[in-house]
């Protein structure tokens, strides 16, 4: 084994989407970082589809944006089509979504790692963690290289002994294409870590040149749509904005699939693995929705220079034969060629309760996970949780405060909770509905509830912060001025904040109505303006609530407690407390199996 001369900061193994923004949060910290991944040329591949985004995933993507990751500026640059889904219901669940260049993402974002300052990027397998006296010491790969490090961040995604399945077809791999890994499961066994079984799987990709459009609805994209707060430009790859195109299945396609259902490995038993809910396979659809006389499926392009088509909704497990028999019953595929077929995978994650809310493991000091190690499913679960661990690697390191996120302050902060408070039965995808206090972490007001972070912590330039700011200061001025400004309407004085206040008012029929006293800021800052005023009984109402929900995260729970000294506290609660070992009382609150009563009991001796 050859020891590297380099003796790192942070190591972080995996080079997906959470290993992207761990390794540019610790680089930008000021920690010497190595980026260790199996191959230089799959940095950041979108695996799965070519879209960033969606509804409470947008939401994530503007938060990680706010904070000083890179997701929301790479598909910016490398979009090809920009939308915000669900403007027919209320601002709380507006949420961008973009389909981007799969190639080009890709490749912006390596670019973007290889200038950053204090990250180096290493191309390798790691097989081992070095450990002594339960701290990380480093890590060694299949090649015979040892890499000492302070802290290691593991974002191995669907790797580590992955097991892709294909009908009666089973081969080991990371995704296709690409081989799994084995070394790190072992390892983490014997370190103690109980590992379980996840599922999810990907549809067919098709040819653009055999689909036939004319039987399908065109779906475009929208003008103003960004994720950053920076204005990148979306142009800067000059790719032209390409349409998504809308199909259903058939009855046809529900009699191949029942017919077949036998040949499904999922149906089979030979899938062990437990699959997201929320994003089932076709054959799922099938079974479970058996009243449905149709599904829909969403062609989306994979970039500009491809004639790929990415299959949205029909990710299947099924043999070969019978996804080209399926995929030729779908409205406008009939004569459809299948460039690369749909599969399912298997991997490992590590089994709840094994994190902290830094995403440093308990049982090994140094070592923290992030992403669909977890138990989480999508690219922007697992960035946001890159950022997060690369934010508290470097900062064990360079001896600052542990950075926790509050479920009042951002939907991280609620996925963090849910993935160190709950047992998670099957992969964790983020929905709007999963936060209690949505209408105040709206996709509009990212930056003004996090970018102050991003800038304490380094991560945001003073010039960036700066704009905000000035931004806050424009908005807080414009909201004072509408209380004072009346207009006379029927006879009557109204001022603009009234009229605002209306369910027909809008910002832009004000701008309209009186150019003379409303001022464009653009469409984001008029929103802002506009929201503070319908929904501020709302928002009072929900910032009373966080102001309660704050008292009892302000009670902090010493990491070394002894659960089993507090007299009265049933044993199932001390079994979980001991088990998670929440940080606040306020956590420990939301574990499954501690009741409120628990809760006095502990906030009893606690004050003792």
């Amino acid at each position: 084994m050859w020891k590297y001369p380099i003796h790192y900061d942070v190591i972080v193994v995996g080079a997906g989407h959470a290993g992207c923004e761990a390794a540019f949060a610790s680089a930008r910290r000021g920690a010497l970082t190595l980026l260790l991944t199996m191959n230089l040329d799959t940095i950041a591949k979108m695996s799965c589809n070519p879209a960033i985004g969606g509804i409470g995933k947008g939401h994530m993507v503007r938060e990680i944006d706010a904070l000083g990751g890179e997701m929301g500026k790479v598909t910016d640059m490398t979009g090809i089509q920009f939308r915000m889904l669900n403007r027919a219901r209320g601002p709380a669940v507006w949420a961008p979504r973009a389909q981007a260049d799969k190639v080009a993402y890709q490749t912006e974002m390596k670019h973007r790692l290889e200038k950053t300052q204090n990250l180096h990027i290493q191309q390798g397998t790691t097989e081992k963690f070095h450990v002594e006296k339960g701290s990380i010491t480093g890590v060694s790969t299949q090649e015979g290289i040892f890499y000492s490090a302070k802290t290691v961040i593991l974002s191995s995604g669907t790797f580590m002994r992955g097991l892709l399945h294909i009908g009666d077809v089973h081969f080991s791999g990371g995704r296709a294409g690409d081989k799994p890994s084995v070394g790190l499961s072992a390892c983490l066994e014997e370190l103690g870590f109980p590992l379980k079984r996840l599922k999810t799987g990907t549809p067919p990709r098709l040819n653009k040149r055999s689909l036939d459009f004319s039987k399908m609805e065109e779906q475009g994209g929208e003008e103003g749509v960004h994720f950053s707060y920076d204005g990148v430009a979306k142009n800067t790859w000059n790719l032209p904005q390409l349409s998504c195109w809308i199909t259903y299945t058939t009855g046809k396609t529900r009699e191949i699939i029942e017919k077949n259902l036998h040949r499904s490995p999922l149906y089979g038993g030979k899938i062990s693995g437990v699959g997201p809910r929320y994003c089932p396979s076709i054959e799922d659809k099938i079974v479970r929705f058996a009243d449905k006389e149709r599904h829909q499926v969403f062609l989306e392009p994979e970039g500009v220079h491809t004639d790929e088509f990415y299959v949205n909704g029909v990710s299947s497990s099924l043999p070969y034969d019978v996804q080209i028999e399926m995929i030729h019953s779908i409205l406008g595929l009939e004569e459809a060629e299948i460039l690369r077929p749909a599969y399912a995978i298997e991997y490992d994650a590590v089994a709840s309760g094994e994190i902290s809310a830094t995403l440093e493991t308990k049982r090994v000091q140094g070592l923290f996970l992030a992403g669909q190690i977890n138990g989480t499913t999508g690219y922007e679960e697992a960035a946001a949780q890159g950022l997060i661990a690369g934010i508290n690697a470097a900062g064990k390191v360079l001896g600052s405060a542990p950075f926790i996120l509050s479920r009042s302050e951002a939907y991280i902060g609620v996925m963090l909770d849910d993935l160190t408070t709950k047992t998670l039965d099957e992969p964790y995808r983020m929905f709007t509905s999963r936060a209690e206090y949505r209408l105040l972490l709206r996709q509009d007001n990212a930056d003004i509830r996090l970018r102050h972070y991003g800038y304490k912590l380094g991560l945001i330039e003073r010039e960036r912060y700066d704009t905000l700011i000035k931004r806050q200061e424009m908005i807080a001025k414009e909201i004072e001025r509408f209380t004072k400004v009346f207009k006379q309407i029927e006879g009557k004085g109204v001022s603009l904040a009234q009229l605002l206040a209306r369910p027909e008012m809008t910002y832009a029929a004000l701008l309209q109505n009186y150019p003379e006293l409303i001022h464009d800021y653009g469409l984001e800052t008029n929103l802002h303006i506009e929201l503070h005023f319908k929904y501020a009984g709302y928002i009072r109402r929900q910032e009373m609530d966080v102001a309660r929900f704050e008292n009892t995260e302000k009670l902090l729970i010493p990491s070394d407690f002894n659960y089993r000294n507090v007299m009265g506290l049933r044993n199932e609660a001390q079994e979980k407390l001991l088990k998670i070992r929440p940080h606040s009382v306020g956590q420990a609150s939301r574990i499954l199996g501690v009741s409120p009563a628990d809760i006095q009991i502990l906030m009893c001796h606690l004050k003792t």
